[in-house]
């Protein structure tokens, strides 16, 4: 395996040819924030995109930024400096953003209230609204609060990073006080509709949790301090949010992860967000008592934070306000009274979610708990939804007399607990439940049926790029293959007796594997592209990836390109391959496409002289993917399949709405359009393809394009 990339990434940083993924990742929430900032998009989504980049921040600091430190504390000479010299860039990055996350924030207020919508202070009540607010504030809010005094003599409990707090300064009769309250806006939400008063004006009037309370601020201390006056302050903080295991404990591992999130709520805070505008003593108080360090990131902002909760922004108004839905698109065969298994064996069926309705998947494991002849489903769990039907159709099963077996990833990150919760009620129903292979997350999206066909054992097998999640399934991205081909049904349960016995090191025939054959397998293939271009063929390679930061695989698509090879990249996240350099990656284009849905497949093709090649599956283009974690990345077989994914990637490479051009400075330019050149939105041309089977029109100097490159397919130029 790869040396681990944590203690080796900046001792051989080459910066003329690798951009810092951490920058790269800020670029990503600033492609983000575009999407606030851009007047096309509907008004109430573009507050909620507010929210989509506050809270992607927060997991940065919580995981990249936490990285980052570690770094720094173990770290000498060079390396330390370079970390330190990161963390600097860091912190100034996020500053600018949060400069223009304010600039947004106030620019989309103004336009809510042109919609009469209004977000108001505690300051711009009227007296009706303050009777209602104060009401409001005894009834619900007031027994929810635990005030927590800021005394040297008392300890501090552990808070939370995922919650909101105001510093209160307190001047009482005595003496001066602080204290810190939680907000509780995860029991009763953030935003807190004032009803309309009679004889007023149309609209909707909100004001924000933390606003009632400041509006109400001496009704908290309950006269105890003789308050002559109170003022209130947001802040938030971040902690790092990397679990440690011991190994050497002799305990379940529930009982270890239960006890490791535990410690997370006392993991060392790597961020400290405030209202710029609070008194220094306050300060000052509060970084002492929150014992934060040189290396802390401690930056003002506004008066409002945590505004991850714009994700949840309500819409009052027009439907206009919001994205139009997009009608189911259903699959004929899948929708056919007919048995299931007789549609997959007819041929391979491709889902690609949110277009196609997740209930398909479900039902496919519905009806395996239903057929007589099915006698095992396998599954592998990363992150479930809440109440998930998946969980159900496994335990159904099981009381249908099938052998059961859940594979579930306890250690996906910030889903630990549900995790938990959901291999607490398999096992309680009598599945299986397997914990994979210590120090390897198991991140493939795989199911195995196994069914009984003519005295044979028959298998039907599930590869995707996306978990098995209801809710996640309607605003990701996610491709799902469902397959009868039994050369890769026998690769995946090899997969899963791997994950059970996995002392034995399978061979796969079709399926690439981490940590065993992904790199290698990988590696050979854009190598069999270089050798075709060094003969002379053309050679060409469209690479689709949540994030591509390995060394390795940058440096041989450096080679790639040096050699002739043609590459596209579409990458939504980070990327540290700099496209584009002269005598280094002049063959190489990258875009990245925020829209509606969160981009999330990772599909690899390859031309491989005119006979493509089609991978998909889990694994990212990272170290911990291709190294330290259990990918699939399945060969496809059926032309149409085929042909479906390259229809979508070639419309994706089209777009000039969405797409953001990757250069090497990652200035996140969109892509230029000429006048006379059509609108090409690649996500609504993808769902208006999968409704109708028909690929959209594209501009003539495309089509020549797409033309010449199959008609030289095979040619050498």
């Amino acid at each position: 395996m790869a040396a681990n990339p944590v203690t080796t990434r900046w001792a051989d940083l080459d910066k003329a040819r690798f951009f810092p993924r951490e920058l790269s990742w800020l670029s990503f929430n600033s492609r983000v924030l575009q999407e606030a900032e851009n007047p096309s998009v509907p008004l109430i989504e573009r507050v909620r995109y507010l929210g989509i980049f506050s809270n992607n921040l927060d997991e940065f600091f919580r995981v990249r930024v936490a990285e980052v430190r570690r770094l720094i504390s173990v770290s000498q000479g060079a390396e330390r400096q370079a970390a330190k010299s990161l963390l600097q860039s860091i912190q100034r990055e996020v500053v600018s953003l949060q400069r223009k996350f304010d600039a947004i924030y106030g620019s989309l207020m103004g336009e809510l209230q042109k919609e009469r919508i209004y977000l108001i202070n505690e300051k711009q009540l009227d007296e009706g609204q303050l009777r209602f607010v104060q009401q409001y504030f005894r009834d619900t809010v007031l027994p929810e609060l635990e005030p927590i005094l800021l005394d040297e003599a008392q300890a501090i409990p552990n808070l939370t990073d995922e919650s909101l707090y105001l510093a209160v300064m307190i001047e009482a009769q005595e003496r001066q006080r602080f204290a810190v309250i939680e907000v509780p806006s995860e029991q009763l939400g953030r935003f807190i509709e004032i009803p309309r008063q009679k004889g007023r004006r149309r609209g909707t009037v909100y004001i924000t949790l933390d606003n009632v309370i400041r509006a109400c601020l001496p009704l908290v201390f309950r006269g105890v301090f003789g308050v002559v006056s109170a003022k209130a302050y947001c802040f938030k903080f971040s902690r790092d949010a990397e679990l440690e295991l011991d190994p050497s404990i002799n305990e379940s591992l529930i009982e270890k992860m239960a006890s490791s999130l535990k410690q997370r709520r006392r993991a060392d805070a790597v961020r400290f967000v405030y209202d710029k505008t609070m008194p220094e003593a306050l300060l000052s108080t509060l970084r002492k008592r929150f014992d934060f360090g040189r290396y802390d990131s401690m930056i003002p902002g506004g008066r409002y934070h945590n505004s991850k909760d714009f994700l949840s922004f309500p819409n009052p108004g027009g439907k206009n306000l919001e994205f139009k839905p997009h009608p189911r698109i259903s699959v004929p065969e899948l929708d056919a009274p007919a048995n299931i298994f007789d549609v997959i064996s007819a041929r391979d069926v491709l889902l690609y979610f949110p277009y196609h309705p997740f209930d398909y998947l479900v039902d496919v494991l519905k009806t395996a708990a239903l057929d007589p002849s099915v006698v095992a489903i396998k599954i592998c769990l990363y992150r479930t939804a809440k109440n998930s039907r998946i969980g159900e159709a496994l335990i159904n099963a099981l009381h249908n007399g099938k052998r059961v077996t859940a594979v579930v990833e306890l250690a996906a990150r910030f889903d630990e607990q549900a995790n938990i919760e959901m291999a607490h009620r398999l096992t309680e129903a009598g599945v299986e439940v397997i914990f994979g292979i210590p120090g390897l997350k198991v991140h493939c999206k795989l199911f195995s049926i196994e069914r009984r066909e003519g005295g044979a054992t028959c298998y039907y097998s599930h590869v995707g790029t996306g978990n098995f999640n209801e809710k996640t399934a309607r605003l990701y991205t996610d491709f799902s293959l469902l397959t009868s081909d039994q050369v890769i049904g026998k690769d995946v349960a090899a997969v899963f007796n791997f994950l059970k016995f996995n002392y034995q090191l399978p061979n796969y025939e079709m399926l690439l594997v981490s940590p065993h054959s992904s790199r290698p397998g990988l590696v050979e293939r854009i190598d069999r592209e270089i050798e075709n271009a060094r003969l002379g063929y053309r050679a060409m390679m469209t690479l689709k990836c949540n994030n591509l930061v390995d060394r390795q695989l940058t440096l041989k698509l450096y080679e790639a390109s040096q050699a002739g090879v043609k590459i596209r990249l579409v990458v939504r996240g980070m990327c540290t391959l700099l496209p584009g350099i002269k005598g280094v990656s002049e063959n190489i284009k990258a875009i990245s496409i925020i829209d509606r849905y969160l981009e999330h497949p990772r599909v690899y093709v390859f031309h491989n002289r005119g006979q493509p090649e089609y991978l998909l599956g889990s694994a990212d283009l990272m170290t911990r993917n291709i190294d330290y974690r259990v990918e699939v990345l399945c060969p496809i077989k059926d032309p149409a399949v085929q042909q479906q994914l390259q229809d979508v990637l070639d419309q994706q490479w089209q777009d000039n709405v969405k797409a953001r051009v990757l250069d090497s400075k990652q200035n996140n330019h969109l892509l230029p359009r000429a006048k006379a050149t059509p609108v090409l939105q690649s996500q609504e041309m993808i769902h208006r393809y999968f409704a109708t089977g028909k690929k959209p029109r594209m501009p003539r100097s495309l089509m020549r394009q797409a033309s010449k490159r199959r008609r030289h397919a095979t040619r050498k130029d």
